[in-house]
C-alpha cells in the first residue's frame, strides 16, 4: 500500500495530465457531433475488424463440418442423376425386389456411395488406394471409383470396413472411355511413368482429333456410368505400325491429393456379366 501512494505521489503531474486528458476527450466527444461521428466510425471499424477476424477463425475450425455436410449433399444430388437410370426396354412393367424403381417407371441402374481415402500410392507400377468402406456398408468387387475430378479406379478387394482399389495408375488397369465430340471409343491404360498422363490406345486416325479434347466414360464399361469426366488429350501420336492414334490423356483427376471419393454400384451389373459369360461358354 505504502509503495502505491509512493508511485502516485511520484507520478501525479502525469496522472494528472492523462486524468484531464480522458475528461477533455469525454466532453469532446459527448457534446461534439463530428467528432462524436469521427470516433463512432473508428470504433466501428475496429470493432468489424476485431468480428471479421474472429468470424475468419470461427469458419476455419467449422470447416471440416461444413465440409462433410457438402459431401453428404453431393452424394445425395449424384444418385439424383439422370445417367443413375436406365429406361426399360419394354413397355410391360415387371415387379422386382433387387433394382428399385421410380415413379417414372425408370430403374435404377447406379448408386454411388461416399467414402473416405486411407492409404494411396502413386509412384509404383501399380499403385492401389484404401477405403475406409466395406461390405458393411455395401461395397463389391468390381465396384467403380470416382473422385472430386474425373473417374479414379476399381475395387479388387474388400473386407468388412475397408476396400482396396486398383487406381488407374495401374499397369494392368483397363477402362472403355470415349472421345466426347466424336463418340469413338477406345481404351485406356497407364504406362508406369507419369501419374498425370494416361494412354488412350483403339482411337482410329479417321477420327480428327486435336489437343484439348475432352475424353468421357463409354457406354460398355459395366463399372460406370457414361460421361463420366477422365480427361483431355494432351498429346495426339499417330504411330506408322498402325491405324489408330496412341493418345496421350491428362487425367482429370489429382491422384495425389485424393481425399474423397464415391463408390459406384451398377446395381445390373451381376445381370449383365452371368448373361454374356452364359454366351460364352455356348461357343
Amino acid at each position: 500500500m505504502r509503495n502505491i501512494f509512493a508511485f502516485i505521489r511520484k507520478h501525479s503531474n502525469l496522472l494528472f495530465f492523462l486524468f484531464l486528458e480522458v475528461l477533455s476527450l469525454y466532453f469532446l466527444f459527448s457534446y461534439n457531433k463530428f467528432h462524436q461521428a469521427a470516433f463512432m466510425g473508428t470504433a466501428n471499424e475496429l470493432t468489424g475488424s476485431v468480428f471479421s477476424q474472429y468470424s475468419k477463425v470461427e469458419n476455419y475450425f467449422n470447416l471440416k463440418k461444413e465440409n462433410e455436410r457438402l459431401s453428404k449433399e453431393n452424394t445425395r444430388l449424384i444418385n439424383l442423376l439422370k445417367a443413375d437410370f436406365a429406361l426399360p426396354d419394354t413397355t410391360k412393367k415387371f415387379v422386382t425386389d433387387s433394382i428399385p424403381v421410380d415413379t417414372l417407371g425408370t430403374r435404377r441402374k447406379y448408386l454411388y456411395m461416399q467414402a473416405a481415402v486411407v492409404h494411396n500410392s502413386t509412384n509404383l507400377p501399380n499403385n492401389f488406394i484404401t477405403l475406409h468402406r466395406g461390405t458393411s456398408q455395401g461395397v463389391n468387387r468390381g465396384d467403380g471409383v470416382y473422385g472430386p475430378g474425373g473417374i479414379v479406379g476399381e475395387v479388387v478387394d474388400v473386407s468388412n470396413n475397408f476396400s482396396v482399389v486398383m487406381s488407374l495408375l495401374h499397369k494392368q488397369s483397363s477402362t472403355s472411355v470415349k472421345i466426347k465430340k466424336t463418340g469413338e471409343a477406345g481404351k485406356l491404360e497407364w504406362d508406369g511413368t507419369d501419374p498425370s498422363i494416361l494412354t488412350l490406345r483403339d482411337i482410329p486416325k479417321s477420327v480428327k482429333l486435336q489437343r484439348g479434347d475432352t475424353v468421357l466414360t463409354s457406354n460398355y464399361s459395366d463399372k460406370f456410368p457414361p460421361n463420366l469426366m477422365v480427361g483431355t488429350i494432351d498429346q495426339v501420336i499417330q504411330e506408322k505400325s498402325t491405324n489408330n492414334y496412341l493418345l496421350k490423356v491428362k487425367s482429370a483427376t489429382d491422384f495425389k491429393s485424393i481425399q474423397t471419393v464415391w463408390v459406384i454400384h451398377n446395381l445390373q451389373r451381376n445381370e449383365q456379366n452371368e448373361l454374356e459369360e452364359k454366351v460364352k461358354n455356348k461357343k
